[in-house]
């Protein structure tokens, strides 16, 4: 966890000192002031807000897409997950890796954001067929993400190039 601490003359609003100065995150699992606007039974997470001067890109991973297709997910289903992702409205489960429920409650994704910078689709699964992802996954999820924090836009647009990644929303409203 990134040292934390109040922004001046706002006690419910936290800012991350080693995040850039346009980017910043408000965690809200202590906070009372965002419990209201999470559903119930859901677990709070991170909530990334943008500057308007910098727009979200959200990806998805060559094998997730043959995933979604085959689960009847479409690309504007996985935006409007990335908002609620956004919002809160996901499963925290640290370093930069979240579960977001999909498909009314039928299938998990992990979405790898470290920081927000980028948001990546990496893994589906329907809870038909399993629990929860093991913790060696989550550990290997984990090292995804920093891997994807430290990556550049020349990178970014060359794994877009060679179809490794699959852009899916790039700050649009869904």
């Amino acid at each position: 966890m990134p040292n934390i601490r109040s922004r001046k003359g706002d006690s419910r609003f936290k800012v991350s000192l080693a995040m850039l100065p346009l980017l910043f995150w408000r965690f809200c699992a202590n906070s009372g002031w965002q419990t209201d606007r999470l559903d119930k039974g859901r677990t709070p997470c991170y909530i990334y807000s943008m500057n308007e001067a910098i727009s979200v890109r959200a990806f998805k991973t060559e094998w997730f897409a043959k995933a979604a297709q085959k689960a009847g997910l479409s690309d504007v289903d996985l935006c409007n997950a990335i908002e609620q992702v956004r919002r809160g409205q996901c499963d925290d489960l640290g370093g930069g890796v979240f579960k977001k429920r999909l498909n009314e409650n039928r299938h998990r994704s992990i979405v790898i954001a470290k920081g927000g910078k980028y948001w990546v689709y990496s893994f589906l699964f329907a809870k038909k067929d399993r629990e929860n992802i093991t913790k060696k996954e989550l550990e290997d999820f984990r090292e995804i993400a920093n891997t994807y924090a430290k990556i550049t836009e020349k990178e970014i647009e060359l794994a877009l190039e060679n179809e490794i990644l699959l852009e899916i929303c790039h700050g649009k409203k869904v």
